[in-house]
């Protein structure tokens, strides 16, 4: 069945919108209360970043939730992959993050974790959907849920990000720079790395419920990159608002992508003996990364574009390690998500275990270039099936000779194709992709 409301990470959209509004709101935490907890049955973990209109969207949930007679404990701001550790030591049935991720404060949305710290399987999503188009009925007033605060939950996480580092290892002697975002890991981050040892300059930890991700975070690592240069600092680490995204900077400010870091993460545990399965990346993972973990031999297989899509490919696999370019990195021998922190910590395990800077081990990766264009249709369609487009792409893969990729990937929420190509000159990429996403437009463009 096609889902309604629910997209590929939960909810999302502009606050005011039909399903960002507090009456909705509302209803989905009674039906979500209903379906996932049941009368009496258990305890829901709420958390949010830190947009002004979490605080609203916080309390439509706990009424609805409440409602449908579930107790709830409101964690404050917290990380999305805080709330899932913390569901999971809390034996909560499910978690849910007040959040739009990387997307400006104008934005908001709901995610979900199951009581396993999970994504919520489709089932459980159609079966919330199916309960939001019913009445609400509120349970009787004896049944109704009790409500209670976790003051001690940023410590709690803390103590969890801390313990994922190796307990023989120290940071004790770096200098770091991390960009909070003016997100959920500004009152984590610094303690976490402090604690272990490093020297810490934070930027983008001073909230103010409109700026977050505002020309700071992962998305906008340039401020960074500046701030690592003007400290001298040993390197960057930039969060996006809901701290479940990774970038990082070397000494010389050079930002050092999703890829790169898999591949630091990656080389340590196959040097450990400790990397099961094969790394998974996304069709958009950069062929350099690829080639890179070949060398190592380690096997790579990509996915659909999505962490959700990346876990369930690790777990039919049994692999460990997987993520995606923007920095959604899951390390599931330490977590059961994509968690920034923790996959920092990793990369910084990996570092001080080689003996080598960021920039030495982020260098074995040679990233291919990469272009990328949107190409807005009159309809959604996969513009794959037509036959002009079919021997566009077949021509393009034929002049890179097995020294690129292409790829044309429809939008699963607007009416666009995105074209990428990617290869080893940067100008044959560059007219490959413009004479594709032309092709494109000839056969079906707006």
């Amino acid at each position: 069945m096609k889902r309604k409301y629910f997209g590929t990470d939960g909810i999302r959209g502009r606050v005011g919108e039909p399903t960002i509004s507090p009456d909705f709101v509302v209803k989905l935490g009674w039906a979500a209360g209903r379906v996932l907890g049941g009368t009496g049955a258990g305890t829901v973990l709420i958390g949010k970043d830190t947009r002004i209109s979490g605080y609203m969207f916080e309390s439509a949930l706990e009424a609805g939730l409440v409602a449908a007679g579930v107790d709830i404990r409101l964690l404050g701001p917290m990380p999305t992959p805080g709330v899932a550790y913390l569901t999971r030591a809390f034996r909560g049935v499910a978690g849910i993050v007040i959040t739009a991720s990387h997307n400006p404060s104008d934005d908001n949305g709901i995610k979900f974790f199951s009581g396993a710290g999970d994504k919520l399987a489709d089932e459980i999503e159609l079966a919330i959907e199916s309960e939001i188009d019913r009445p609400l009925v509120t349970v009787p007033t004896a049944e109704l849920g009790k409500v209670k605060r976790v003051d001690d939950a940023a410590g709690r996480y803390i103590e969890f990000c801390k313990g994922s580092f190796p307990q023989s290892l120290s940071l004790k002697g770096l200098k770091i720079v991390i960009d909070c975002a003016h997100g959920a890991t500004y009152n984590i981050a610094p303690f976490v790395f402090e604690e272990l040892g490093a020297q810490v300059v934070t930027i983008g930890a001073a909230p103010d419920g409109l700026n977050i991700n505002r020309d700071v975070g992962s998305t906008k690592p340039e401020a960074l990159a500046r701030r690592v240069l003007a400290e001298q600092a040993d390197l960057g680490i930039a969060f996006d608002g809901d701290g479940d995204r990774l970038m990082m900077v070397d000494a010389a400010g050079t930002v050092v992508d999703g890829d790169a870091l898999i591949y630091v993460i990656a080389k340590s545990r196959r040097a450990a003996d400790a990397l099961t399965g094969p790394v998974v990346g996304t069709l958009m993972s950069n062929l350099g990364l690829e080639r890179a973990l070949h060398r190592l031999e380690v096997d790579f297989e990509r996915t659909k574009v999505g962490d959700r899509y990346i876990m369930e490919h690790l777990k039919r696999t049994g692999g460990i390690l997987g993520g995606e370019p923007s920095g959604h990195i899951i390390c599931r021998d330490r977590t059961t998500t994509g968690d920034g922190i923790i996959a920092a910590l990793q990369v910084l395990a990996a570092l001080a275990e080689q003996g080598c800077a960021l920039a030495d081990a982020a260098a074995e990766v040679e990233q291919y270039p990469q272009v990328l264009v949107n190409v807005r249709l009159e309809r959604r369609m996969d513009p794959t099936t037509l036959p002009a487009v079919q021997a566009a792409i077949e021509g393009a893969e034929a002049e890179l000779a097995g020294q690129g990729r292409v790829l044309l990937r429809p939008s699963g929420t607007e009416p666009v194709v995105r074209v990428m190509v990617e290869g080893m000159d940067p100008d044959q990429v560059q007219r490959l992709a413009e004479r594709l996403a032309e092709a494109v437009r000839a056969e079906v463009g707006a």
